[in-house]
């Protein structure tokens, strides 16, 4: 009887076992069918025969088409034809800085994630989410992803195969800000203006990029000079394998530059900002135009696109969520500032909006920003560079270095200011916007870069707006101090360590960003970490004295305190607290 029923129950889990395996194994298949995104099918081939040229130091040809490093730093590029042929080009051409900043990337996001769980499961999250990414993509920008994807790295194969991971690099910006959004821990400013705001009354856009990937991505820049087989001629400011825009001017005079707000959880996969961008900087002449391509792409989030018209002679913002899409027309008569919250009256009362506004530092940086155009009778592009450098917060009040309520919080990608009327743009060299502004024109370059042979300098060296002061000033050097130590006490918090700082060494970050708010919430941290909560209390008080980013920065300290005056009252920490060194 005992022998009948074990051969019953082993029949039973043996077959369940194999039940079990089978739907494994057909969800493995599923999810791998489901996730696969088949590169698109190639015609015309012939592109790949050809072969990069060496000419000179960092000065690689193909045709009619090249890389080089200027003297100021940046990285410049060249390329014409369609889709898959600008795409192999680009691919051959800057292969090494592709992966250079491939490694740059991913390094960030494993030092920002270091649980190798964590990153199988966002692997595999994302590979769900973006399965149908590529139906989002219009034909031309597809193939082009494909032509420089056969050139990637085959160091990050591990992470996906070359042209799902390209892919979808160009919506990790959407999915980042989707997922992990803190009520906007960073933001991008841009204003432009015209008429009687500028010095000539021609049209003058400015803009800050902070998007941060870690120093070493936002170290090779990479200027785009493209010359589509379709469209109109383009520049754009970006890094190797991207092929959308984030800020960028075509032949036309028409700009683009793009601005995050607070977003809903995308649901689905949806065509990314930057190419969006992209396809408007490629086919649109006016703001009308830009308008209508914007309303026929459905967005995974909101985004704002200022968008400059040499027709139009003015700027406007396209204020897109994944559900609307509406035109704000600048209120001023020549003058928009664009940050990272909704102006048009559509937007007045939605809720995310409205707390964007509240919480965020998007309002504080609007404010700061109008009181700085209204402080310039006549703003010219060395006014704008002013403005866009500027670290203080509303009426000039000294908020700390790095602070996000800075229009310039030491961490922009670039920043780049544009005059359609002459198709002239200054791009900042590193690091941030410090570095010189260098001047490009339009007509200059196109005239001559499809005729380049030689490794000669393309930028206007008289226009370029010299190095900010402030590179050379005692304080840079100490907030790299101040970086290096934030980092030190914030490997400390994380990881629960019981390491004791010196006197000294807490006076020195003191020293380094005295006016900065984090300054004192890191050390408030620190001290909680040893047990030292008395010295935690006097800090996270120093810290709520200063000017702080969000609310929910605000909302954190009074919380620690709160936490803090209950042991006080229950009697589990005293008045006179023995872990006081180090103060």
């Amino acid at each position: 009887m005992f022998l009948k029923a074990s051969k019953y129950i082993f029949k039973f889990l043996f077959y369940s076992f194999l039940n079990f395996t089978d739907f494994i194994f057909l969800f493995l298949l599923w999810f791998i069918i489901t996730v696969t995104i088949t590169p698109p099918e190639i015609k015309n081939i012939e592109v790949l025969n050809l072969e990069r040229i060496k000419i000179d130091t960092d000065f690689y040809t193909i045709n009619n088409n090249w890389i080089k490093k200027s003297e100021t730093g940046l990285w410049e590029i060249y390329v014409e034809g369609d889709g898959f042929e600008r795409g192999v080009i680009e691919g051959k051409l800057n292969k090494e800085l592709a992966e250079k900043q491939e490694i740059a990337f991913i390094n960030q996001i494993q030092e920002m994630i270091p649980s190798k769980a964590m990153l199988n499961y966002l692997k595999f999250f994302i590979a769900f989410f973006n399965r149908n990414l590529d139906k989002h993509v219009i034909d031309e920008y597809k193939e082009e992803i494909y032509g420089e994807s056969i050139y990637a790295s085959d160091k990050f194969d591990f992470v996906a195969p070359k042209y799902y991971r390209m892919l979808n690099y160009h919506a990790a910006h959407d999915i980042g800000h989707a997922l992990q959004d803190k009520n906007m821990t960073v933001g991008c400013t841009a204003f432009g203006a015209w008429a009687t705001k500028t010095e000539d009354s021609t049209l003058l856009i400015a803009r800050n990029f902070d998007f941060y990937v870690g120093d070493a991505f936002a170290e090779d820049k990479l200027i785009n000079f493209v010359n589509p087989k379709e469209g109109y001629k383009l520049m754009m400011v970006s890094w190797a394998g991207m092929i959308g825009t984030v800020s960028g001017m075509n032949e036309k005079g028409l700009t683009v530059t793009i601005n995050a707000s607070k977003s809903e959880i995308p649901t689905g996969a949806a065509t990314p900002i930057s190419i969006v961008a992209r396809e408007i900087l490629q086919y649109a002449k006016n703001i009308n135009e830009a308008f209508e391509i914007s309303k026929k792409r459905k967005t995974f989030v909101s985004e704002s696109l200022l968008i400059g018209s040499l027709e139009d002679n003015t700027t406007a913002t396209i204020e897109k969520t994944p559900s609307k899409t509406e035109l704000f027309k600048a209120p001023n008569p020549d003058y928009i500032i664009c940050a990272n919250h909704y102006q048009s009256e559509s937007f007045l009362n939605d809720k995310i909006n409205l707390e964007n506004i509240e919480k965020s530092s998007s309002d504080y940086r609007f404010k700061h920003l109008t009181q700085l155009i209204n402080n310039n009778s006549k703003i010219s592009v060395i006014d704008a560079a002013k403005i866009m450098r500027n670290q203080n917060g509303l009426d000039e009040k000294n908020i700390g270095m790095g602070n996000e309520k800075a229009l310039n919080q030491l961490i922009a990608h670039h920043s780049v200011l544009f005059k359609p009327a002459k198709l002239q743009v200054w791009i900042s060299t590193n690091p941030f916007q410090l570095g010189q502004y260098v001047c490009y024109d339009l007509n200059k370059v196109f005239a001559e870069a499809p005729t380049l042979k030689t490794k000669k300098e393309l930028y206007e060296k008289e226009l370029n707006i010299p190095v900010d002061s402030f590179l050379y000033s005692n304080d840079f050097q100490k907030f790299n101090a101040y970086k290096q130590m934030r980092t030190l006490l914030q490997f400390i918090h994380e990881h629960k360590l019981k390491y004791e700082l010196s006197r000294k060494n807490i006076q020195h970050f003191i020293d380094c960003n005295p006016e900065y708010w984090e300054t004192y919430y890191l050390l408030a941290n620190y001290f909680k970490n040893q047990g030292n909560y008395l010295n935690a209390e006097k800090f996270y008080k120093l810290a709520s004295t200063k000017e702080i980013t969000t609310i929910q920065d605000v909302e954190n300290i009074k919380k620690e305190l709160k936490k803090i005056d209950e042991l006080l009252k229950q009697g589990v920490i005293s008045t006179v607290d023995s872990c006081s060194k180090g103060t």
